[in-house]
């Protein structure tokens, strides 16, 4: 039994790496999707587009605009001189926001209330602008600390101080790409294994298959083994990647972080195969795959707070092993996380794993067996 098994592992990997078409879709899309994933897909808002209409034109107010133009976040897009311009620009969408500083700023800086700096913002994309308002506050907050001092006015007597733990600047690169290490492996995984037994009925050699002594099980292994192995491989290149390319830092433990990774895989690798024994040929597979992987990774909060989808919608998540895995991910890389902290996110996932690969060898024996 052993001695068949390998064999078929070693047909497999063979098939699999001797193909173009299989061959791109182990190697070309998930290269093509860690780029663009970790240079494209961010939540950061940089280089944003604005203008200043700046009545007074003191020297406080020159320094005040200063600092945003020195800013690595804010483009100085023109400076404007009427009502009608700034609403022109902003209607037009040629700046996202415009900073205004009226007649009697200097003047009333040494007020009660104090002088005010309005900010006229492009509301069309509200995430958009609650970012942009949280970085012109930050940069009047530290105006202001730096202004008071120097003009004998005590500070107000609450400041705020933000510290971010784990991303201490706020990159979104950090939160993307781990998670990609348990995106890219599903689509891997679901891509290879879904198409091995249609591929195999295409090409007629699935009939020479069955009637060797090999039983249903054992090619199921078969299947399962180099799905496994390929999947491991590419959790080691994104891995990589991440590491020595992205430079995100790795502060948790490597063997907890794989040991997640592989219940997660043997997860998918089963839904692979299901999908593989039900469909006919491998377009029928690739369409069921991607039935699968669209849901999959929408309702496994890589992009959007899982807290913040319908409470139905949310037990449903629990069915997706890319759920537990993210969070592992995550944990491990940003947090510094080991078993004692992973450890239950293992549990559900090896749940999944065992229905899917047993729910694989069920359908693959009454379909194909």
């Amino acid at each position: 039994m052993r001695h068949r098994i390998f064999g078929l592992i070693v047909k497999e990997l063979l098939a699999l790496f001797r193909d173009k078409r299989s061959r791109f879709v182990v190697i070309g899309p998930p290269l093509i999707q860690l780029i663009i994933f970790g240079y494209a897909a961010t939540f950061d808002v940089n280089r944003i587009p604005y203008a200043s209409y700046d009545e007074e034109n003191s020297g406080v107010s020159r320094d005040l605009l200063a600092r945003f133009e020195g800013s690595q976040v804010f483009r100085l897009r023109g400076r404007i001189h009427s009502d009608d311009e700034l609403a022109k620009a902003i209607d037009r969408k040629e700046v996202l926001l415009v900073l205004h500083i009226g007649r009697n700023f200097s003047r009333d800086l040494f007020a009660s209330p104090p002088a005010r700096m309005q900010v006229i913002v492009d509301g069309r994309n509200s995430n958009t602008a609650g970012i942009l308002l949280g970085y012109v506050g930050q940069i009047v907050a530290n105006f202001n600390a730096s202004w008071l001092p120097l003009h004998g006015i005590k500070p107000p007597p609450a400041v705020l101080q933000p510290r971010a733990w784990f991303n201490p600047n706020l990159e979104s690169r950090w939160f993307i790409v781990p998670g990609l290490l348990g995106t890219l492996t599903l689509v891997v995984s679901i891509m290879t294994v879904g198409l091995s037994v249609a591929r195999e009925r295409e090409a007629g050699t699935l009939d020479q298959l069955l009637v060797t002594p090999m039983s249903p099980l054992e090619i199921v292994l078969g299947k399962v083994i180099p799905g496994f192995l390929v999947a491991m491989g590419e959790v080691t290149l994104i891995f990589l990647a991440a590491i020595f390319w992205f430079r995100i830092p790795f502060v948790g433990n490597l063997f907890a972080l794989y040991v997640g990774l592989a219940f997660f895989s043997l997860a998918t690798i089963g839904v692979g195969l299901i999908i593989s024994s039900i469909s006919m040929t491998q377009q029928q597979a690739l369409l069921g795959s991607f039935f699968f992987l669209s849901p999959a990774i929408v309702l496994s909060g890589f992009s959007t707070p899982i807290r913040n989808m319908p409470e139905l919608v949310q037990w449903l998540t629990f069915l997706n092993p890319l759920r537990f895995a993210l969070v592992v991910t995550r944990r491990v890389f940003l947090e510094g996380a080991g078993f004692a902290e992973v450890w239950p996110p293992f549990i559900p996932m090896a749940l999944i794993a065992a229905g899917s690969l047993l729910g694989a060898w069920w359908v693959f024996r009454r379909r194909v067996g």
